[in-house]
């Protein structure tokens, strides 16, 4: 992949492109190279822990998550509740998917990832600001 990263940089970029250039990119790709390889063995790690915090939640504390994402978003994004006109169980529903995808994504990872683009372009659809996506992310 680097040599396809680079060589398409080269080619995209072919009159500003020298050796700075090329040595800017080679080192953000060894270091994030190094940063997703000593990430490998956590999956596993915070699959466990992801699994034991909601094991740990009774209904009144996953009732008050719920209620917290949604009033955090909000906070965040002011205009996300003229897109947000449900119901507070409707609300809930759409946090406990979230949360349902969260699990999923160690278990089925190309799933969840096709998934929430098929998302993602749903609600593009439907006219939703994608500034408005990531903190549900």
């Amino acid at each position: 992949f680097k040599s396809v990263m680079l060589a398409s940089l080269r080619a995209l970029v072919s009159k500003a492109w020298g050796s700075e250039h090329e040595a800017a990119w080679v080192w953000l790709w060894d270091n994030v190279v190094r940063a997703v390889k000593a990430q490998l063995d956590k999956p596993e790690r915070f699959e466990r822990a992801l699994e034991g915090m909601f094991s740990a939640l009774n209904e009144r504390d996953l009732h008050k998550f719920r209620q917290d994402i949604f009033g955090a978003f909000f906070v965040m994004i002011p205009a996300g509740q003229d897109y947000f006109r449900q119901s507070s169980a409707r609300l809930h529903f759409i946090v406990d998917k979230i949360l349902g995808m969260a699990r999923e994504l160690y278990k089925m990872p190309g799933d969840v990832v096709f998934g929430l683009g098929a998302l993602g372009l749903r609600h593009a659809g439907y006219g939703a600001p994608p500034h408005m996506f990531g903190p549900l992310v």
